[in-house]
């Protein structure tokens, strides 16, 4: 149960360069042609998406008021319209004028239109800017070969009423998709145009283009954050709502880390940058957001397949339309006129747009609210889980592991030789457990030894020498890995809760330090919003039988895995798929890599600006366990719109479709004008409910 691997922008890994998707892989200060005075990238309009290429919103709408204003003429010199006004307007040559008028519409208001059909052609992929196009040619045709001298009736006002309704159909359209990407853009306007930065002891502003790593910054009360960074001087409530979702503002004080973007509260803040331009945290998520946005998943492949056929099906039943009508004995005008209303009112417009636009609107929201996604088809087989496996530390945890106990097993050393020996190796490692040590040495005032030889084990615990001696300092795998008898634990530990680290010095067991780290507060929520889900969790620990036990227990779990060591947890995962079971792992992306590729849908949770956990397909940017289950149920709703969408696109077709093609006739007939008017509000309908998804 494999998922397809995270590079895959489709299904079968083709889709055709469009303007909107070139260039997706460049940073923002690549794209000068769309830059702000930030220097970041905002969205193209040029490039909505492909069969608009070349065609700006507004360039749409200039081109429909043009064409309107000479329609009013055009349905004054038209014989039936004069008719239905009841009045008869006639001149010598009114019908050159009304062919004139006409060819400007089309040429002038069916060039976007045309040229799509010419791109669409030559891309070897027919699809509604083709219907349209074969529908006004036809129409132009036909109306120009009536004026000089083929006996019929002309269909010049019919012509213009589409082309126009057409116009002004994709101008809606486009302007719907602009509005989806109105989050994307809001994130760039996140950052300020004027940095205050500390030079030779004075403070200059400067463009935000120029601002460097290592650069010192002022950031004043009611100001944005322009770069990540880390505050040296001062105090304040920074609003980080518009990047984590956290609603509260977040204290900062010296030594903590800041976000670019987000907005400075009462204080003033002295700030070394880290990460400027494109290393920043919201310059990764807007790239992720850019990326997500452009890639197509199944359900969008199967739109634009099924949006293909529809173009075909709609051209044959044109043709077999006006051929059967004809055979009738209909005259040429008739069957002429229902194979134009056809093609017109089959064109798989709202099909093309049902889903992209809510591709667009739902990670635009998901990266609002702190949920990032890499991978759109991970996203939406979240809808499809059965199980997900939880990492303990970090995750459920809050993975701040404090000393309880440091114990002496021997008349050796004293407890805190024994804890000045494991920190002496430990100083060398990043694992909470070695921070918890370092916090323990620090707040104790004992000197730190130098050590030697460092060894990191996986999984096990770290090694190295001191003071002369071999030192280990380890948890209960590394007795198992080598075939050693674990020490006896005194009674005074609580082994149910708290996490176990020996020290042996020399291969002598020295002395036992006990962390423990408390559960996340809303990790109970979590597991009771899964399982009102119909989606059992599982612990997946390298801590002993008796945590594991604990934890599981204390938030209702379906089970735990204890004693598992890195590489074991991918296989782990794939005995879940083997069983049949649709799997989620939730890790922090760094040890949990194997598993989190393994699984179906890889959650990687990340504080702050630990954003690009490369193997996840979605990264929980606040490490709140609750927000897993926000995933699922955006998933859930997103994937609802995206089938909803469908089913009226396709059910508007079929119902048009016999419609167009005269089937009620002659109790009713759909006009070639009303065709497009119900194509282009079928559209409308389509991207107004991909506007109602929300995050909940």
């Amino acid at each position: 149960m494999k998922r397809e691997h995270h590079g895959d922008h489709s299904a079968n890994g083709n889709s055709h360069p469009d303007d909107h998707h070139a260039g997706m892989h460049k940073s923002p200060m690549q794209r000068d042609a769309t830059a702000t005075h930030t220097g970041y990238a905002v969205h193209d309009e040029h490039s909505t998406d492909n069969e608009h290429t070349g065609h700006h919103t507004e360039d749409f709408l200039k081109r429909f008021w043009l064409c309107l204003g000479l329609t009013i003429p055009v349905l004054l010199l038209s014989h039936m319209a004069q008719q239905w006004l009841g009045f008869y307007f006639t001149f010598t040559g009114d019908k050159y004028v009304l062919a004139a008028l006409s060819s400007v519409i089309f040429f002038y208001g069916g060039w976007p239109f045309l040229a799509g059909m010419i791109r669409e052609l030559r891309w070897g992929n027919p699809g509604m800017m083709t219907l349209v196009a074969v529908a006004i040619t036809t129409a132009y045709l036909y109306s120009i070969a009536i004026v000089f001298g083929l006996s019929g009736m002309d269909f010049f006002w019919e012509l213009a009423t589409l082309i126009d309704i057409m116009l002004l159909g994709h101008w809606l359209e486009m302007k719907s998709q602009m509005a989806a990407s109105k989050s994307l853009e809001s994130l760039v306007t996140l950052l300020p145009a004027v940095v205050h930065v500390e030079r030779d002891e004075h403070t200059t502003d400067i463009p935000l283009k120029e601002l460097h790593n290592n650069d010192i910054i002022v950031i004043k009360p009611g100001e944005k954050v322009p770069a990540d960074g880390a505050v040296l001087e001062g105090s304040s409530h920074v609003d980080e709502s518009m990047l984590t979702g956290e609603s509260l503002p977040v204290k900062k004080k010296k030594g903590e880390k800041l976000i670019g973007g987000t907005i400075n509260g009462d204080g003033v803040l002295k700030v070394q940058v880290t990460r400027a331009g494109d290393d920043s945290y919201l310059n990764k998520v807007i790239n992720l957001v850019r990326s997500a946005q452009g890639t197509k998943s199944n359900t969008q492949n199967l739109a634009n397949k099924v949006a293909k056929w529809l173009t075909i099906i709609s051209i044959s039943v044109g043709i077999i339309t006006f051929i059967v009508w004809l055979a009738a004995g209909k005259e040429l005008s008739f069957a002429l006129e229902r194979m134009v209303t056809v093609m017109v009112t089959a064109c798989p417009h709202a099909l093309g747009v049902a889903v992209p636009l809510v591709v667009a609107i739902s990670t635009s929201l998901s990266a609002i609210h702190g949920l990032l996604v890499r991978n759109r088809t991970a996203f939406e087989n979240a809808r499809r889980l059965t199980t997900i496996i939880f990492d303990k530390t970090g995750t459920l945890t809050k993975g701040i592991h404090e000393v309880q106990q440091v114990i002496s097993l021997n008349n050796q050393f004293t407890p805190d030789q024994v804890l000045q020996y494991a920190a002496a190796i430990q100083q060398n490692s990043e694992h909470h457990i070695a921070h918890g040590i370092m916090r323990k040495l620090k707040g104790k005032n004992l000197e730190l030894w130098k050590s030697t030889d460092f060894e990191y084990m996986q999984g096990m615990g770290v090694a190295g020498t001191v003071n002369s001696k071999k030192v280990v300092a380890a948890g209960p795998n590394y007795f198992r890995q080598y075939n050693l008898e674990v020490p006896v634990i005194p009674d005074a530990v609580n082994q149910s809760t708290d996490t176990v680290n020996f020290v042996l010095i020399n291969n002598e067991p020295a002395g036992i330090i006990t962390l423990a780290d408390s559960i996340r507060e809303t990790a109970a929520e979590a597991i009771t919003g899964l399982r009102n889900m119909n989606i059992k969790s599982f612990l997946l620990t390298g801590d002993n039988e008796k945590v594991a036990s604990s934890v599981a227990r204390q938030l209702q779990m379906d089970g735990y895995l204890a004693n598992v060591l890195p590489h074991e947890k991918q296989s782990k995962v794939k005995e879940f798929q083997d069983k049949g079971e649709v799997v989620a792992m939730t890790g922090d992306g760094i040890n949990d890599a194997p598993a989190l590729a393994q699984a179906d849908v890889g959650i990687a949770v990340g504080s702050g600006t630990d954003v690009a956990a490369e193997t996840a397909d979605i990264i929980l940017v606040n490490s709140d366990p609750k927000d897993v289950v926000k995933m699922i149920a955006f998933g859930r709703a997103t994937y609802r719109k995206m089938v909803q969408n469908l089913v009226w696109a396709v059910g508007y077709n079929v119902v048009g479709i016999p419609l167009a093609a005269g089937i009620l006739y002659p109790a009713f007939m759909l006009s070639p004008a009303m065709g497009a008017v119900l194509m282009s509000a079928s559209t409308i309908i389509v991207a107004i409910n991909a506007k109602l998804l929300k995050v909940k």
